[in-house]
């Protein structure tokens, strides 16, 4: 054989050696980018759903292996945090719920002296404002209580079978008297047929109550109120309604939140403390529903209350 052909067969095999490793190169960077996107995949759908699940990669790189293994640590710290935030939330939430009715009762007591004194003089405009005020504050303290107690679960709520024709009814006639004396036009749209929802009987009250009396105090400029019941396949509707100023775009997502309040919409405050809206909105939801609110400001603003429809 001659040195020509030698030297051929050498280049030949020399190319086929840096082909074979450029093609390894090529097969194991591939290989590595797709465990890579595996992680990044499983990790985004572990954040987004907000499970408690870990990064399992099955490969023998050391790398990828210590990589995966640094990533479930810190999910596993995030985990201890979450859980540790939701211990100290649910905590704060029970303290408010009892300070509240610590400084309720003597509130209690008080006013009840205020009563005594203001029968003794009846006259006297400095009492009966201390007297106002002072019911004021114990609203305010009742309010934080059952907020409190919603949001650490501690207020019992028993979902069963509930007639809501006969509840909106009720609702809308226990405020009669101060519709009558506000001269509002009351509109009531209710079927004769019976709707049944899964709810709990007190907290649906406490819902219509909050939202009634806000259509009536913050609605008053347009002398209206509207109670309309409806159905769908799987869900319950119950609309509140008023004419009053309404509320602005930019405000509508936020009148839920607690203790929130504005400078020029409904009146300055929404529900007065800023609490009536977020126990009605956190009621619906423990009922499994939910609160939407519609608002043309100067023309309508609606306050629907979305529940759980029950066959008969």
């Amino acid at each position: 054989m001659s040195d020509r052909t030698i030297f051929l067969a050498l280049v030949i095999v020399i190319i086929a050696l840096a082909f074979l490793v450029l093609y390894q190169r090529f097969a194991f960077t591939r290989g590595i980018q797709a465990k890579l996107k595996q992680i990044c995949r499983k990790l985004e759908d572990i954040l987004e759903s907000d499970s408690d699940e870990k990064v399992m990669v099955f490969t023998d790189n050391p790398v990828l292996m210590e990589l995966a293994g640094g990533i479930n640590r810190l999910l596993l710290d995030r985990q201890k945090l979450r859980a540790d935030f939701k211990r100290g939330e649910i905590a704060s939430k029970k303290m408010l719920a009892n300070i509240s009715h610590d400084i309720k009762t003597p509130l209690t007591v008080i006013l009840g002296y205020l009563e005594i004194m203001r029968m003794a003089d009846s006259d006297d405009e400095m009492l009966k404002k201390v007297e106002a005020k002072t019911k004021q504050v114990i609203d305010l303290i009742g309010q934080f209580f059952t907020l409190a107690k919603i949001e650490a679960g501690d207020m019992n709520i028993t979902l069963s079978k509930v007639n809501i024709n006969e509840i909106c009814r009720e609702s809308a006639l226990s405020f009669y008297e101060i519709l009558l004396q506000k001269d509002f036009e009351v509109e009531i749209a209710i079927p004769e047929t019976a709707v049944y929802v899964k709810g709990d009987k007190d907290a649906l009250q406490r819902i219509l109550f909050n939202l009634l009396s806000n259509a009536i105090r913050y609605g008053s400029d347009g002398k209206y109120l509207g109670v309309f019941l409806r159905e769908e396949k799987t869900s319950a509707y119950i609309d509140i309604t008023d004419k009053g100023k309404g509320i602005e775009k930019e405000f509508a997502d936020s009148v839920f939140e607690r203790l929130y309040t504005m400078e020029d919409s409904r009146n300055r405050e929404i529900q007065g403390n800023g609490l009536g809206l977020t126990i009605a909105k956190n009621l619906a939801v423990r009922l499994g529903g939910d609160i939407y609110l519609d608002s043309i400001p100067g023309s309508k603003t609606t306050f629907t209350v979305k529940l759980e429809k029950i066959k008969y």
